[in-house]
């Protein structure tokens, strides 16, 4: 009779063995699966790509005023694209140095806010096919364009914007002083031209268009004789991260064949399509 118990006792402890061996067998394959996985993989398993963005600048990401809703174009494209790559976009708000520092770091897949694609950055980053095309421009004081005849007169002069941008690096070449904000909305930094605490602000012509009308009780204008730097604009990822920069290239190549992008402009952008280069005379200016 004991014999017989320890034949079970026996029998259990083998099986509580073999079954731990098998956790732990299936545990090791399961990481060693997860070693294997891409960035892109874990993406798809997750089913959400995770998106920087600002939320404070119009038109390309802000806050609708009635129903509060993230919107604007940049937002919209990103939606569309992870639509059609059936995936949910989670977006995270920030200022853009963050959006930078948060794609590098991997506490996101991408991000999207009107991001100039530049040599220097594409050294550093992964870039999507442009989904806009511009150009730069300068809003000035409407009364006296802040003194401003060209961008040879920036030189004193107190530029507003993003410390890391690209345009704020043009206005520094040309020996302007910064004056810096953090993630602030539209109407900081043009009444602060308009009221004198700043002189110039240099961005997107689109932009500008559209804040200067919107804005129309300010005292700022475009400056009439400034135009420079064609510029392409497109969704900002990690450098290694090539699956989802080809998955999201090509469904955005979709988006320009079947109209979807040129549609999402012009909801935006005062009915003006801007996947396609505008016919401008524009100088070329250093931005390193």
């Amino acid at each position: 009779m004991e014999r017989g118990r320890n034949k079970v006792k026996n029998s259990i402890k083998w099986t509580g063995l073999l079954i731990a061996g098998t956790t732990l067998f299936l545990s090791a394959c399961g990481q060693e699966e997860e070693q294997k996985m891409t960035a892109y993989d874990k993406i798809v398993k997750d089913g959400t790509l995770t998106v920087a963005t600002a939320g404070t600048l119009y038109p390309t990401s802000f806050h609708d005023e009635d129903s509060n809703k993230l919107t604007g174009f940049d937002v919209e494209v990103v939606k569309e694209v992870a639509k059609r790559l059936d995936l949910k976009v989670k977006f995270k708000e920030m200022s853009f140095d963050g959006m930078l520092t948060s794609v590098n770091t991997g506490q996101v897949d991408m991000a999207a806010n009107d991001i100039t694609i530049t040599e220097d950055r594409k050294a550093k980053f992964a870039f999507s096919k442009p989904y806009k095309y511009t150009y730069g421009t300068a809003i000035v004081r409407k009364s006296d364009l802040s003194g401003i005849k060209s961008l040879e007169d920036l030189k004193g002069k107190k530029a507003a914007g993003e410390a890391t941008t690209t345009y704020m690096q043009i206005a520094k070449n040309y020996g302007a002083k910064e004056v810096t904000y953090d993630n602030a909305t539209n109407d900081q930094y043009l009444r602060d031209v308009s009221n004198g605490r700043t002189d110039v602000i240099l961005n997107d012509y689109y932009l500008q268009t559209l804040a200067v009308d919107f804005f129309k009780d300010f005292d700022i204008t475009i400056h009439p004789d400034i135009a420079y730097n064609p510029s392409q604009v497109g969704l900002i990822m990690d450098l290694d991260n090539k699956e989802l920069q080809s998955n999201v290239n090509a469904q955005i190549e979709k988006m320009k064949k079947d109209g979807t992008l040129a549609k999402i402009s012009k909801q935006y952008y005062a009915n003006k399509d801007v996947s396609k280069m505008p016919d401008v005379k524009t100088t070329i200016v250093d931005v390193n």
